[in-house]
């Protein structure tokens, strides 16, 4: 966690920034201290209602300073860093929330969000509960039977966007059971025809959204090299909304039993 200021009394004006940091703000009971939010906070649907200050990465400090905020809870990675630099100068707390894609990344996010709201007996309350889900709901890991899933971030002009190591699609996937299809690579990366064919998908999975990274079914079974795969043939297409699958919040457990049961599904 990382502070800007400090503050002799609980924040009542808060902006959240990330999706995940919304989602618990709310999880504990404290949505009604929120002002503002950024474009990804699109759960739970009354955080809509708030005024948006932009996407996470590419905010605007006269779009942030306008909210009046006395608080800000960022995920780590807002920006753009000189964003945040004038955010700091202006005399507000900020909090930096640590990402990570494991089930302690999740508990250590529910931890700092309630400290920074002062309610950390709150905090402790909810990260019991989903450290129970959390132990309920994960997979065995190193199954020979493990499905090999292609997460495609996005499809646009038949490029295939895919993501390699430390990323939250692999996180998700490996705590439901399956493993990365992909291999040599950190981060979401454009990948060739021979990498995708190579690896034999047994599941592609993809976010549950409209917009620029939205490709329907269809587009997936007549693609070229997609059409080719296991995953295309078998009809093992497994899709979820954006943050649930890689916000790695409270609902991180739902995610994991939703896609264990798709990936058990696809393996027969």
């Amino acid at each position: 966690m990382m502070l800007s200021s400090a503050r002799a009394d609980p924040a009542e004006r808060v902006l959240a920034l990330g999706g995940v940091v919304t989602e618990i703000v709310y999880a504990l009971g404290q949505g009604d201290r929120l002002v503002a939010r950024d474009t990804t906070s699109s759960f739970p649907p009354e955080a809509s209602d708030l005024p948006d200050v932009g996407y996470v990465r590419a905010l605007s400090a006269e779009g942030v300073l306008s909210v009046g905020p006395d608080l800000i809870i960022a995920i780590e990675g807002s920006g753009p860093p000189e964003t945040m630099q004038v955010l700091q100068s202006a005399d507000i707390e900020i909090v930096t929330i640590p990402e990570g894609y494991d089930g302690d990344a999740v508990l250590e996010k529910i931890r700092v969000v309630a400290e920074a709201l002062d309610v950390p007996e709150e905090g402790a309350r909810l990260a019991a509960e989903v450290d129970v889900a959390l132990g309920a709901a994960i997979a065995p890991h190193g199954s020979d039977t493990a499905p090999r899933v292609l997460f495609i971030l996005s499809l646009q002009g038949g490029r295939i966007m895919a993501a390699g190591a430390d990323t939250a699609a692999e996180g998700i996937i490996g705590l439901s059971g399956g493993v990365n299809a992909m291999e040599g690579f950190d981060g979401y990366q454009q990948i060739s025809d021979e990498a995708v064919l190579l690896a034999d998908p047994d599941v592609i999975l993809m976010m549950d959204r409209t917009g620029d990274h939205d490709a329907d079914t269809s587009e997936i079974l007549t693609h070229p090299v997609l059409g080719r795969t296991s995953a295309a043939k078998n009809g093992a297409i497994v899709r979820q909304p954006g943050l649930l699958l890689l916000g790695f919040g409270p609902r991180t457990p739902e995610a994991i039993e939703a896609l264990s049961e798709a990936f058990r599904r696809a393996r027969g």
